[in-house]
C-alpha cells in the first residue's frame, strides 16, 4: 500500500498547481488523474483548447481586413476545419505532456484512474481495466472541478445538441449555430464559428450577455457582436430542444410571453457548469456537500473533515483556473504551517473574445447595491493612436473609485489585449492604491495600456488628456 503525506484527486490547474507547490515543500506527494492525460477540463476541453480556436478564427478574420492596411491577397482563401482542429489538439497534447514534465521534474506519483474514498485517509484507484489499489495520505485534497450543466428538459446527443466539449471538435462549420446561454464560454465559441461562416444566434435568460460583468462591457460586447453579425435573443426563457434529423428547433418565451422558434444544424447548451464529485464517494470520508454540489469549506479550504481539502470549480466561488491555481497553492502552504492568503475579490475574470473583456474588483451595479459612494472615469479605445494604429478602436477602459478616499474599487475593460492590461489593475488594487497613483505613472506611447492612464485621470476629476 502506498503511503504519503498529502494526494490530490483530479489533475487540473487546481490539482496540479497544488501538487508541485506540496513537492517543493517537501510533502511526499500522490496526484490521481481518471483520464489518459493530465491537466483536467482547462487543459482538454476547456480554457486551452478553446483559446487555440479563437487565435486561430481570430488569423481567418484579420485576413478579411489586410486590404486596409495595403495588403493584397491573391487567389482563394479557405477554413480547413480539420486542420484548425488537429493544430488545436496539438496545442493541447503539449501542453499537456508539459504537466506530465512537471510531475516528474517535482517527483509527483501520478496515478490513473478514479478516485474515491475509503475513508479520511485512503483513497481507492480504480483503473480502465477495472484494477484498483488504496493510497494511504495523511492529507487529501478535492479538485475534481466541474462539467457542462443543462436544462432538464434537454437531451444532449452529443452530435447536433452539444456541449462546449463536442463544439471544441466538430467536423463542419455550422450553417446556423444556436447557443443556449450567454456566458462566458458560449460567447467564445460562437464567435469562433462566426468568424468562420455560421450563422450564429445567442439565447439567453438575461437581460444581457455575461450577465456577471458590469452592465457597461456587456453593452458594448453586444453592440460590437452586433455590428459581426451575431443575433441575440435576451430576456428569452429556453421552452423546448428538439431534433428531426440535421435540424434542431430552440423555441423560447419572451418577456410579452411570446414563443420564438429558432431552427439550427446545432445547439450549443452553455449554461454554466456544476461542481463534479461524481463517484467520489465523499459520505465515506465525512466530507459534506451543498445542496448546490459544491463541497462545503471553511476559510482556509478546509472540508468538514480536518485533513481533506478542496480547491476550485468544486468549492464556492467563480470557477475560473486562475482561482483554482491560487488555492492550490494556498492549501499546500497551510500544510506547511504558513499563513497565506486569497483576497477573492481581486481575481480577475477574461472573456476572450475580440474585442477582448476583462475586470477585477466591483461593478458600478454592486457598488450602488452596497451603497458606497463612488466615481468614475472612462477612456475610449478610439482615442488612443496605438489602437488607431492598429486598426482595433472598440472599447473602453473604466475605473470606479471610492468618492472619498480615491481608492480604485473595480476596473472594467472591453479592448484590444485587455486579456493581458487587466494585470496592471490587479497589481495596483493589491496595493490598495488611488485613481490619482495610476494617474500619476507613466506609461509607454503608443500602447493600449495608456487608455487606464487616462481612465484613472478621468476619474480623478475629468482630467483625461486625450478626449
Amino acid at each position: 500500500m502506498s503511503q504519503f503525506d498529502v494526494t490530490i484527486i483530479g489533475s487540473g490547474p487546481g490539482g496540479y498547481v497544488a501538487a508541485i507547490r506540496c513537492a517543493q515543500l517537501g510533502f511526499k506527494t500522490a496526484i490521481i488523474e481518471k483520464y489518459a492525460t493530465l491537466g483536467g477540463t482547462c487543459l482538454n476541453v476547456g480554457c486551452i483548447p478553446s483559446k487555440a480556436l479563437l487565435a486561430s478564427s481570430h488569423h481567418y478574420e484579420e485576413l478579411q481586413h489586410f486590404a486596409d492596411h495595403g495588403i493584397e491577397v491573391s487567389g482563394e482563401v479557405k477554413v480547413n476545419l480539420e486542420k484548425m482542429i488537429a493544430r488545436k489538439q496539438a496545442v493541447v497534447d503539449q501542453t499537456s505532456g508539459g504537466v506530465k514534465y512537471l510531475m516528474d521534474k517535482n517527483k509527483v506519483t501520478v496515478f490513473e484512474g478514479v478516485g474515491a474514498f475509503e475513508s479520511a485517509t485512503s483513497v481507492k484507484v480504480t483503473k480502465v481495466d477495472g484494477s484498483s489499489e488504496i493510497i494511504e495520505s495523511k492529507n487529501i485534497i478535492i479538485a475534481t472541478g466541474s462539467k457542462p450543466s443543462n436544462l432538464p428538459f434537454i437531451k444532449l446527443d452529443k452530435d447536433r445538441i452539444i456541449t462546449s466539449t463536442e463544439a471544441l471538435k466538430l467536423k463542419e462549420v455550422p450553417k446556423h449555430l444556436v447557443i443556449i446561454g450567454g456566458g462566458v464560454i458560449g460567447i467564445e465559441l460562437g464567435q469562433v464559428y462566426l468568424r468562420l461562416g455560421a450563422q450564429v444566434s445567442v439565447v439567453e435568460y438575461m437581460d444581457r450577455i455575461i450577465p456577471g460583468m458590469d452592465a457597461s462591457l456587456s453593452k458594448e460586447l453586444t453592440k460590437v457582436f452586433k455590428k459581426q453579425g451575431m443575433k441575440f435573443y435576451t430576456s428569452h426563457k429556453v421552452q423546448s430542444v428538439d431534433r428531426v434529423g440535421d435540424v434542431v428547433t430552440v423555441k423560447a418565451e419572451n418577456a410579452k410571453g411570446e414563443i420564438i422558434s429558432l431552427e439550427g444544424d446545432y445547439t450549443l447548451v452553455s449554461v454554466g457548469r456544476r461542481p463534479f464529485t461524481d463517484g467520489l464517494q465523499a459520505e465515506k470520508a465525512g466530507v459534506k456537500i451543498t445542496d448546490k454540489g459544491q463541497i462545503e469549506v471553511n476559510d482556509h479550504l478546509q472540508t468538514s473533515v480536518s485533513n481533506i481539502y478542496a480547491i476550485g470549480d468544486v468549492v464556492r466561488g467563480a470557477m475560473l483556473a486562475h482561482k483554482a491555481e491560487e488555492e492550490g497553492v494556498m492549501v499546500a502552504e497551510i500544510l506547511a504551517g504558513q499563513k497565506p492568503h486569497i483576497n477573492y475579490n481581486l481575481i480577475p475574470g477574461v472573456v476572450y473574445t475580440w474585442p477582448e473583456v476583462a475586470a477585477v474588483g466591483k461593478t458600478e451595479e454592486q457598488l450602488k447595491a452596497e451603497g458606497i459612494e463612488f466615481k468614475a472615469g472612462s477612456f475610449p479605445f478610439k482615442a488612443l493612436g496605438r489602437a488607431r494604429a492598429g486598426g482595433d478602436t472598440d472599447g473602453f477602459v473604466k475605473i470606479l473609485a471610492d468618492a472619498k478616499t480615491d481608492e480604485v474599487l473595480g476596473v472594467h475593460m472591453i479592448g484590444a489585449r485587455c486579456a493581458d492590461l487587466i494585470a496592471e489593475a490587479v497589481t495596483a488594487m493589491e496595493f490598495r492604491a488611488s485613481a490619482e497613483d495610476i494617474s500619476r505613472m507613466s506609461h509607454a506611447h503608443p500602447t493600449f495600456a495608456e487608455a487606464i492612464k487616462e481612465a484613472a485621470l478621468a476619474a480623478t476629476g475629468n482630467r483625461a488628456l486625450h478626449v
